[in-house]
C-alpha cells in the first residue's frame, strides 16, 4: 500500500470516528419542552421524564418517546374541519322516544405517559368510544325537552361524572377535561319550528306570570289599605252602636224602675213625651165646659195650627 493510500484511509478512519462520536454526542442528549414529558425505556423497562430542559440518556440502550400534555380535544357529532353533521353519531333517541341531533365536544389530556403509551393501542379512541356510550346511556334517559332547552347543564355534568369513573377503571393514562354540549336540534325542519313555538310559548308564560305578580303587587297595598279602612269603619260603628244598644237599656231600665214605683205617673208622662214626638206642632185646648164662653171648633184657619178640643169633665 503506497503512502497516498495509506493517508486517505487515515483521513476515512478518522473522519468516520468523528462522525460516530457526534453521533454518539447528538444521541445522548434530549431536550423537553414545556407541556411535554418524555418516557425513557431502559431495556424495556419505561420510567417518565417530566421536567422540561436538557437531559442524558445512554446511546442505543435507552429509547426516548415524548408525550405532548396540553388539552387536546376532538367533535362527537361534526366533523371539526368541515363543521358537517354526522348522523351516526349526532342522532339519538330521548326517553319519550323523539329523535334529536345532539353534538359534542370532548378536551382531554395526558395524565400519565407510560400509561398513554403502554396500557392501550389507540387511548384516545378508547376514550371517544367510553364517551359516545355516556352520551347515549344519558341522553336515552333524558326528554327531549330537557335536551334541547332546559336541561343541557346536568346532561354534560353527568356525562362528564360517567366518563371520569369509566376512564379511572380503565385506567388508559388519559384525562377527561371537560364535554359540552355545542348543539341540540330536532332533525326536522318540521319538529324544529314545533319546538321553536313551545319555548316561545314557555317565554311567554313567564311573561304573564311576572306581568301578573307586578299587577298584584302594585294592587295589594291599596286593596290591604281598603281592608283595613273597612275593617276599622266596622269597628267604629259597632262599637256606636253597642253604646247606643246599652244606653237605651239603661235607660229602659231606668223608666221600668220608675214605673214599679209609680206605674199611673210613669205611663201619663211616658204618653204626653210620646205624643210631644210624635206631633211636636201639635196644640192641645182644655175646655173646662164653661158654656158662657163660645167656641169655633175647629181653630185651624185662625191659628194655622191643627186644634184638638179636649173637655174635661
Amino acid at each position: 500500500m503506497d503512502k497516498t493510500t495509506k493517508t486517505v484511509l487515515q483521513g476515512v478512519c478518522a473522519a468516520a470516528v468523528v462522525i460516530a462520536v457526534l453521533i454518539l454526542i447528538f444521541q445522548s442528549f434530549y431536550t423537553i419542552k414545556e407541556q411535554e414529558q418524555a418516557v425513557v425505556t431502559t431495556f424495556g423497562v419505561p420510567h417518565a421524564v417530566s421536567e422540561p430542559g436538557l437531559h442524558v440518556k445512554i446511546p442505543f440502550v435507552q429509547q426516548v418517546t415524548k408525550v405532548n400534555t396540553t388539552i387536546k380535544g376532538f367533535a362527537i357529532g361534526y366533523d371539526e374541519t368541515t363543521n358537517i353533521s354526522r348522523e351516526d353519531e349526532s342522532l339519538m333517541i330521548t326517553s319519550d322516544y323523539n329523535f334529536v341531533n345532539v353534538d359534542f365536544y370532548v378536551e382531554y389530556k395526558v395524565s400519565d405517559p407510560i400509561k398513554a403509551l403502554y396500557a392501550s393501542e389507540q387511548p384516545v379512541s378508547i376514550l371517544k368510544n367510553i364517551a359516545q356510550s355516556c352520551i347515549r346511556s344519558v341522553v336515552g334517559r333524558t326528554t327531549v325537552d330537557s335536551v334541547i332547552t332546559t336541561g343541557k347543564g346536568e346532561i354534560q355534568a353527568e356525562i362528564k361524572e360517567r366518563i371520569i369513573a369509566e376512564l379511572t377503571a380503565q385506567d388508559i393514562g388519559i384525562q377527561l377535561i371537560n364535554i359540552t354540549i355545542q348543539d341540540a336540534e330536532p332533525p326536522t325542519t318540521e319538529v324544529m319550528e314545533a319546538f321553536k313555538a313551545v319555548e316561545t310559548a314557555k317565554q311567554g308564560k313567564e311573561t304573564a306570570i311576572n306581568n301578573a305578580n307586578k299587577y298584584r303587587n302594585e294592587k295589594l297595598p291599596g286593596a290591604e289599605a281598603q281592608i283595613d279602612r273597612i275593617l276599622k269603619e266596622a269597628e267604629a260603628k259597632k262599637e256606636a252602636r253597642i253604646n247606643e244598644a246599652e244606653g237605651q237599656a239603661a235607660r229602659f231600665n231606668a223608666l221600668y224602675e220608675e214605673y214599679i214605683k209609680y206605674p199611673l205617673i210613669t205611663k201619663q208622662r211616658m204618653y204626653y213625651e210620646t205624643m210631644e214626638e210624635l206631633l211636636p206642632d201639635l196644640k192641645l185646648i182644655i175646655d173646662s165646659g164653661d158654656s158662657s164662653v163660645e167656641k169655633f171648633l175647629p181653630l185651624e184657619p185662625l191659628t194655622g195650627n191643627t186644634v184638638i178640643n179636649a173637655v174635661t169633665e
